[in-house]
């Protein structure tokens, strides 16, 4: 219990912190910023939420990851998802509805979770569960997205809801963004992204960090660039090697040291923007914080897994609560078991461990 709240209350003192970088970071645009500073209340009303809960014994994380389709139009080499078949172009399981993602939204609201990460697959296929998440004003969606179908019709609805923020997703400059995504993605990106900074629309970028693009993307050139553009968050996400002819890219000790080094150059040289890294510093957390110690994930057809990269579930939201989700058996074994704190090489403790996650289920 004491572990528990000492958490709650690291994720919310850095929770605040972010809300206001990124008042810092809309003050340019006043609609965003007025909106922003509104939204900080919200967040803190959230937060007190989540400690009356703890108090009584029940645990509720800040993020919640909504992948909220399982299709995509691109075929990006060494993609997860598709790797662990929650991504298909054929055979789709059936996904959530629109009007089941606003039922698990509002349920959100009431625990007090703030932040949605929109995933998919590619989440803007589905609009009309982002024009659903766009109507919850007390929750802030990050899309990731590839930035491939972004259209006027989509910028409309960015402007009348503040709340949702694409997060285009780049590994580097062209050469190495087509050479993953496909060519002329690079350019559909940047399209996007002028776009959004002539309307003055608050948007972020995120990065898979491999060996093979861990200099470029930590580059003066790289982020002068973005910023330029108009990106005002940079994330960085350590690549997971699905298959193992690609673990030669994941990052090691040696490079997330480089990446450690890097990130504290490049906050103090660009001060108007966030950058955050993923999985960051799991010891200043206690370890690992996905299975509902700080966020957890739905997949597209309502499995509550522990996260995107451990596809494993016992409670599906179709026929159960947000609330009976995020205390599922698996969670709380997950929790219990010291799986989430233990050592380990890679990026992800949880893939490292899927054999001991997938027998959990069955204990």
């Amino acid at each position: 219990m004491s572990e528990l709240m000492d958490l709650q209350r690291y994720l919310t003192a850095g929770v605040e912190n972010l809300m206001k970088n990124i008042v810092k970071v809309s003050l340019k645009n006043p609609a965003q910023g007025i909106f922003m500073s509104r939204f900080v209340k919200t967040v803190q009303e959230a937060s007190r939420k989540r400690l009356l809960l703890e108090k009584g014994g029940e645990h509720v994380p800040a993020f919640l990851i909504a992948s909220i389709t399982s299709n995509c139009n691109l075929h990006c080499n060494g993609c997860y998802a598709r790797a662990i078949h929650s991504c298909t172009d054929t055979g789709s399981v059936e996904q959530l509805s629109a009007q089941e993602w606003g039922r698990i939204f509002n349920e959100a609201e009431e625990l007090g979770i703030s932040f949605i990460i929109l995933a998919g697959g590619e989440p803007m296929i589905r609009r009309d569960v982002i024009e659903m998440a766009g109507s919850n004003r007390k929750i802030l969606f990050p899309i990731f997205t590839n930035g491939t179908l972004f259209d006027d019709t989509y910028i409309l609805l960015l402007k009348k809801n503040r709340n949702l923020i694409p997060i285009f997703s780049i590994e580097g400059k062209e050469r190495k963004t087509d050479a993953r995504r496909g060519g002329g993605v690079y350019g559909k990106v940047l399209s996007a992204m002028e776009k959004l900074q002539k309307e003055k629309l608050l948007f972020a970028s995120s990065v898979t960090v491999t060996k093979d693009n861990l200099e470029e993307v930590t580059s003066d050139s790289f982020v002068k660039r973005l910023e330029e553009r108009g990106c005002r968050a940079l994330f960085f996400v350590e690549f997971v090697p699905m298959e193992p002819e690609l673990k030669i890219l994941a990052p090691g000790e040696k490079e997330r040291e480089y990446l450690d080094y890097h990130l504290a150059k490049i906050r103090n040289q660009y001060p108007n923007m966030i950058f955050l890294s993923f999985p960051g510093d799991e010891k200043a957390a206690g370890g690992c914080i996905a299975a509902g110690r700080g966020f957890f994930h739905i997949n597209s057809h309502g499995g509550a897994e522990p996260c995107p990269f451990s596809p494993y579930f016992d409670v599906n939201v179709r026929e159960s609560s947000l609330r009976e989700a995020l205390h599922s058996d698996l969670f709380m074994k997950l929790q219990a078991s010291g799986t989430l704190t233990e050592n380990h090489v890679g990026g992800c403790v949880l893939f490292e461990n899927s054999d001991k996650v997938e027998s959990l289920i069955h204990e």
